[in-house]
């Protein structure tokens, strides 16, 4: 049975993925069940996605708003719980190999009155458990990006130069947030609004990002600063 899963999975996209070899039988066959029950809610979100090139697992109690904004790749695992809106002017576009776990939240539109730009994500990501991604700028997220649990990104702020006003009064700004290939955000990290993320950089956990870090860059603290170079 784990040759054959092993074969399906690399079928669908996971290249040289393997089964654990210390997974019983019994406990294999309980994650089929729940990955068949995953995969017939997914064909039945399928309908009414703007786009879907390969198969969808859909986690339970799952809300996804405005689906019809939504282009999916192959292979996207759905957790369960997750909350997606995509209503924006530009949509939501995921590549293959994507995955987003349990309690976690895609909101690209908080007021109709001023709704979000839109999302891009590229091959081969991962979000993890409670993570909150806020896309009312444009969010753009490269190839194996690994977000950790529980990391917020947000891409809008206030504006608040002026003291006589309220702060609620005065709009905002967005920038919008761009995380490039290969980065792993640790958990709890924050990433603010106008902050580029260079490739292969890794941001450590707790962290709160609120400049620019450059490619091959560890950071941490808060704010954020550069600990040391991957090269």
């Amino acid at each position: 049975m784990k040759k054959l899963i092993n074969i399906i999975c690399q079928m669908i996209g996971k290249s040289n993925y393997k089964v654990d070899k210390k997974i019983g039988s019994y406990d294999l066959l309980l994650i089929l069940v729940v990955k068949g029950k995953e995969l017939l809610r997914g064909f039945f979100l399928k309908i009414f996605l703007k786009k879907s090139n390969g198969l969808v697992f859909l986690g339970k109690s799952c809300k996804i708003n405005h689906a019809n904004n939504i282009t999916f790749g192959r292979t996207i695992l759905i957790g369960d719980n997750v909350v997606i809106n995509a209503l924006s002017s530009n949509g939501i576009s995921i590549g293959n190999n994507f995955s987003i776990h349990q309690n976690s939240i895609i909101d690209c539109t908080g007021v109709i009155s001023e709704i979000g730009y839109g999302l891009v994500i590229g091959d081969n990501v991962g979000i993890s458990q409670n993570c909150f991604l806020q896309v009312r700028g444009f969010l753009s997220i490269g190839d194996n990006v690994i977000v950790g649990p529980g990391v917020n990104i947000f891409s809008e702020n206030h504006v608040y130069s002026d003291v006589d006003k309220y702060i609620n009064e005065q709009g905002t700004i967005r920038k919008g947030v761009t995380i490039e290939n290969g980065v792993w955000i640790g958990s709890r990290a924050t990433i603010l609004d106008g902050v580029c993320i260079g490739e292969n950089s890794i941001i450590a956990a707790g962290s709160i990002v609120t400049k620019d870090v450059p490619s091959f860059s560890i950071v941490g603290g808060v704010p954020a600063k550069i600990i040391k170079q991957r090269k």
